[in-house]
């Protein structure tokens, strides 16, 4: 049975207003749209999307029906889903199961009824769609020509279970592409969550110092943000190689432990839980101020910091602060959810133009190739990488130089 998904229905003409303002500012995918429309690579296909259900992710769903295809979509995560945007798309006739801030039942409910379509390809974020086809669905799995995975977490999950001998269609590694993890996760990070912490706490950045638990791509950009605004900055790191690149990068690095003796801020960008705990509470700055830009909410253990507490108090929307027995103050980001979709609208459309774009022409690729490839990540193409770039390149006006054909035979013959 369908879930029931629309808090109101008048809410679409504002919804259609955020997909058209972000459809003016994705000039990648708005060409790969008009190509879409014209050559219907989709026809006869069913596609199943679940990703943070904004503005953004709503334009996604409606490339892949100009494309031909009956789509389905869910939200990767109920506070990002914007209920105008739910509407606007039920409006434009797509399947969609979402609503703001749905229960944790609610959320399954959603997607597993997105699910029902029982989809020839799934574009993923967290690999929810993927474990629930394997998990709860598995009469589905025998139509699924592959998956699209848009995060580190859900690469994980996924990784595992080709490991166990358990993955039984191809994902393909969107999220490992060169201009998904350069773009969406180290300048959109970066720069979405500085926008959910600020427009939240309503706090300077510049002379403080912020300690980032994780210096992949996503804590990298989160770093390259807080340098822009005056920050002093502090990485916490486990791999050897992360943390010396960190202090190349002048950063200082040390534990967790120490960091949070000295922190204003604390940012976790892991996608591994108990990164922020009850060790560190016990010694954290006081009026610290904790947000969580990893994939998973429990990177920040706020049961233990609830326990630890003799008083909550809603300070301003989606910031809590704790005060704990000796009267320090430790505030947290929206619960310890993921802070730039949660507090505010996630990456900017310019970097999600890329990293969409990535989405629906892999997508294309697996349907194409439909049979061709193994159980396993999939690593995304190399050309569908470097096309990415060109249109982005081309849209931004930019001109770039190529070899010549006498460099060319030159780098040939220093091969053989």
């Amino acid at each position: 049975m369908k879930p029931n998904i629309l808090r109101d229905a008048a809410l679409a003409p504002e919804g259609q207003r955020k997909i058209d303002w972000v459809r003016r500012n994705m000039p990648v995918l708005r060409g790969i749209e008009d190509e879409f429309r014209e050559q219907k690579p989709f026809d006869g296909i069913r596609a199943a999307v679940s990703v943070p259900l904004e503005a953004k992710t709503a334009y996604l769903a409606l490339v892949m029906a100009a494309g031909g295809a009956e789509v389905s979509v869910t939200g990767s995560n109920p506070l990002s889903t914007k209920d105008d945007v739910v509407a606007a798309l039920d409006a434009a006739g797509l399947h969609v199961f979402a609503r703001h801030n749905a229960t944790a039942e609610e959320f399954r409910l959603h997607q597993l009824a997105a699910l029902e379509i029982e989809p020839n390809v799934v574009i993923d974020d967290g690999g929810d769609l993927v474990h629930l086809l394997h998990e709860e669905y598995p009469g589905a799995i025998g139509n699924v020509a592959g998956a699209c995975e848009e995060t580190t977490a859900g690469l994980v999950r996924n990784r595992a279970r080709r490991d166990r001998g358990e993955l039984r269609f191809p994902v393909f590694a969107v999220n490992d592409a060169y201009m998904k993890h350069l773009f969406d996760n180290r300048y959109g990070t970066g720069q979405s969550t500085w926008d959910a912490i600020m427009r939240t706490t309503n706090l300077a950045v510049n002379g403080k110092t912020v300690t980032i638990a994780g210096y992949g791509w996503c804590g990298r950009g989160v770093a390259q943000v807080a340098r822009g605004l005056g920050a002093h900055i502090i990485v916490c790191e486990i791999d050897p190689v992360k943390a010396l690149e960190a202090v190349m990068e002048g950063c200082r690095v040390m534990p967790m432990i120490e960091a949070v003796r000295l922190s204003d801020f604390v940012i976790t960008t892991t996608g591994v839980n108990n990164v922020v705990s009850n060790e560190h509470f016990a010694v954290m700055k006081n009026g610290a101020i904790l947000a969580n830009a990893g994939h998973f909410f429990d990177e920040i253990n706020v049961t233990a910091l609830r326990g630890r507490a003799k008083r909550e108090v809603p300070i301003r929307e989606n910031l809590v602060g704790f005060e704990l027995e000796d009267g320090r103050w430790v505030n947290v980001v929206v619960d310890g959810k993921i802070v730039n979709i949660s507090a505010a609208d996630g990456h900017p459309a310019e970097i999600m133009d890329t990293s969409f774009a990535l989405q629906a022409l892999t997508a294309r690729h697996v349907v194409n190739n439909a049979g061709a490839f193994a159980l396993d990540v999939v690593p995304v193409p190399r050309e569908i990488d470097l096309d990415v770039a060109r249109r982005k390149l081309a849209a931004m006006n930019v001109r770039f130089d190529a070899l010549t054909d006498e460099q060319l035979r030159y780098i040939s013959e220093l091969e053989r």
